[in-house]
């Protein structure tokens, strides 16, 4: 089953149509941020005469910041409109760049993966957890980091217990509902939890840490609430991993973590981890 077709029957969300909307947004300030944020987790200043796989490339923001940042870079999506627009932001920073590549594949098809060979960064921001299949997509993933001392950037929704459950329901329903009924149901769901959240800290005395992100659209790597929260609401196949045991995870292949955020609610833990040279060991 393709993409299309699994958008259609109410099993997968149409991740492509929403960062096509996102690209009305992009500009130069975002891009920035976008780079930014490549440049603090993964340790470097520059990523000139690296190779950088981005796999479920989305908008193609990502694969635009690592290529301003030198490195030769290979995207691709499952979702056709998501390749599209990563073709995009090629065609207008980039045109006729043989240093960059975009095609359409799955991060679950091993022959397709195979054939790409071996890259210094393996990257996948939010992707690896919508698959349906989170970890043969994670260990496809690692087998494309180059030995030694290739690294991985991985970002997998933190396992918050029921909350996470209660989310898979919340997903599964937009998907399912009618297109009509679609927008006004992930307004209704944004604005209860905002609520909440709200309450939340008022509680506490803090009313403005939840009222301050509602007044602007600008969010942390260039991304943008409206379109994260249509994203959130609607993003699946879903699943979700605790930190530790993604960490655990990645040691057992012979990765060593360089840099982590932990996220203490329903976000992204990132990990950012290097393939051990030889024997060498992880330090504590």
């Amino acid at each position: 089953m393709n993409a299309e077709t699994e958008i259609r029957s109410g099993e997968r969300f149409g991740f492509g149509a929403n960062w096509t909307r996102f690209l009305t947004v992009l500009d130069e300030a975002r891009i920035c941020d976008a780079e930014n944020s490549l440049r603090r987790m993964l340790g470097v200043q520059t990523l000139r005469g690296r190779r950088f796989l981005d796999i479920g490339c989305g908008s193609g923001l990502f694969s635009l910041a690592a290529r301003r940042l030198g490195a030769q870079v290979y995207s691709f999506d499952f979702d056709l409109q998501s390749v599209a627009c990563a073709q995009e932001l090629k065609r207008r920073y980039f045109p006729l760049d043989e240093m960059w590549q975009v095609e359409q594949g799955s991060i679950l098809d091993r022959t397709f993966i195979d054939r790409l060979g071996f890259f210094d960064v393996v990257y996948s921001w939010g992707v690896l957890h919508h698959t349906g299949s989170m970890w043969v997509a994670i260990e496809n993933a690692i087998s494309r980091v180059a030995s030694p001392r290739g690294t991985l950037f991985i970002a997998i929704y933190n396992d918050q217990g029921w909350k996470s459950h209660a989310w898979w329901f919340v997903k599964l329903i937009y998907n399912r509902l009618p297109h009509l009924l679609r927008t006004p149901f992930s307004a209704a769901v944004s604005a209860l939890t905002h609520l909440l959240v709200i309450i939340k800290y008022s509680i506490k005395l803090k009313p403005m840490v939840a009222i301050a992100p509602l007044l602007s659209d600008r969010r942390e790597r260039g991304m943008s609430a409206r379109y994260d929260a249509v994203d959130w609401i609607g993003g699946f196949p879903y699943e979700f991993c605790r930190f530790g045991l993604l960490e655990d995870y990645l040691k057992a292949r012979g990765f060593c973590l360089t840099n982590q955020r932990r996220d203490g609610s329903l976000g992204c833990n990132e990990l950012v981890a290097e393939r051990a040279s030889g024997s060498a060991a992880c330090a504590e």
